[in-house]
């Protein structure tokens, strides 16, 4: 084992290392790994955590390791024999067969194999699934040909969604009024390669209405257990305007969706999703993220995530009350079913600070202030950081993620923005409308 491994700007020795507890290595570098994180150290039988990366603010030992650099983090987990498990959180390293590779080698990782994963990292393969099992979802076509793409939205109603069928950072889904749009939109994706790879097969979709809810589960293979609801908020501006992103900020639960519209979505959704998967070949083991449109009482599936959401899990899982350490194994193990898994029913709410020109061009490398003038009502999630001389800088376009909870939605909002206002680096900027009409 090496004597010395890269913790940000220093060295640490190892034999400096906390020997209580099980090791664990978090593959991420972003605001949902550090909510896992932060979750884990609130457990029990936790050593120390790794991160591959990691970033700066999340209060790991940085290994230095990218998240898709698979050969690294294998030959960092075999090396460090306390390592008990490794989350795999971002969908790229989870569509590269990390996991799989890491089960192969004999050790223990939470999240899907490539087979599974592919719910998300293929489209158009998610979408023929939801048919050939009957999960509510858009009317779609799929298609790898311009032509046949173009006729197809030729002879659609429109509004329709053009979606790149890999992954795409999120930013892969293009909601086109006319069919102009939807011409542009199809040679952005196939011809012009805007998303690269992902863009070799386009999936054309009825453009749906209502609105959106996250509904995020533990999976087993067999045995699921449902999280609060959430609701991103995927635009960069104000009111819903502005680019799509990755998401700029969330709450948790989502009062519009009642007990009777969960029942609905596990019978029609949840359970079939699952049960399909065995009779795939390919059992889901870790966190299933159903993406809804809800119009009526009618929830349809917008999208699979084969992971925990960003930032949905900086606003869901501060309300968890049972173990993280002890969920992760039972899911690998197969043993949901013999744990009660316990969630507080105060209201969460989350709002991401990002940096100018995002989800396009940004500057890096400004200095953040404030952070030591926050009080206890709130937690800070970093992302895009990296250190500076005399704290933190900016080192990406979500920067970091401001939660608080409350009994009260109206209390948790005004929490998470007066402390807020106590932040500042260049170019700042993060919506005001975050659960705007929740009380």
């Amino acid at each position: 084992m090496d004597k010395k491994i890269m913790h940000g700007a220093r060295y640490i020795d190892l034999r400096e290392v906390k020997a209580d507890g099980d090791d664990i290595l978090i593959v991420g570098g972003g605001g949902r790994e550090h909510a896992i994180v932060k979750k884990l150290r609130d457990g029990s039988g936790v050593g120390e955590i790794y991160g591959a990366p990691g970033n700066a603010g999340m209060d790991v030992i940085e290994t230095g390791i990218g998240a898709t650099d698979i050969d690294g983090i294998l030959d960092f987990v075999s090396t460090h024999d306390n390592i008990k498990l490794t989350v795999v959180a971002p969908d790229d390293p989870l569509s590269m067969g990390l996991v799989d590779k890491l089960v192969a080698a004999g050790f223990r990782a939470f999240g899907p194999t490539k087979a599974a994963a592919k719910l998300e990292w293929s489209k158009a393969y998610a979408k023929a699934f939801m048919k050939k099992y009957g999960i509510p979802t858009a009317d779609y076509g799929a298609f790898t040909d311009i032509a046949q793409a173009k006729a197809f939205a030729e002879n659609s109603e429109m509004p329709v969604v053009v979606k790149a069928d890999g992954l795409a950072l999120g930013k892969g889904v293009i909601i086109c009024n006319t069919k102009a749009e939807a011409f542009a939109a199809i040679d952005e994706i196939m011809q012009d390669k805007k998303f690269g790879a992902a863009g070799n097969e386009v999936v054309i979709e009825q453009f749906l209405t209502g609105y959106e809810v996250s509904l995020l589960a533990f999976v087993d293979g067999k045995n699921y257990k449902l999280m609060p609801t959430s609701c991103d908020h995927k635009r960069a501006l104000d009111g819903d305007k502005g680019l799509n992103t990755g998401g700029m900020g969330a709450y948790s639960p989502c009062p519009a969706f009642t007990e009777s519209l969960l029942e609905t979505t596990v019978k029609t959704i949840v359970e079939p999703t699952v049960d399909g998967m065995i009779r795939e070949g390919a059992p889901f083991k870790g966190v299933l993220y159903f993406g809804l449109m809800v119009d009526g009482e009618t929830p349809r599936v917008l999208e699979y995530n084969a992971r925990f959401g960003d930032p949905e899990t900086q606003s869901v899982l501060p309300l968890l009350r049972t173990d993280l350490y002890r969920i992760f194994n039972a899911t690998i193990d197969g043993t949901l079913d013999n744990i009660d898994i316990e969630w507080s029913d105060k209201k969460s709410i989350n709002v991401v600070l990002a940096s100018g020109g995002y989800p396009l061009g940004y500057k890096k490398g400004c200095e953040i202030t404030g952070l030591d003038k926050l009080d206890n009502s709130v937690d800070v999630y970093f992302a895009g950081v990296t250190r500076g001389e005399n704290g933190f800088k900016t080192n990406g376009g979500r920067v970091l993620c401001v939660h608080s909870m409350a009994d009260t939605f109206a209390q948790a909002k005004k929490q998470a923005y007066d402390n807020i206002a106590k932040i500042e680096f260049d170019d700042c900027f993060y919506r005001k409308d975050i659960g705007k009409n929740l009380n």
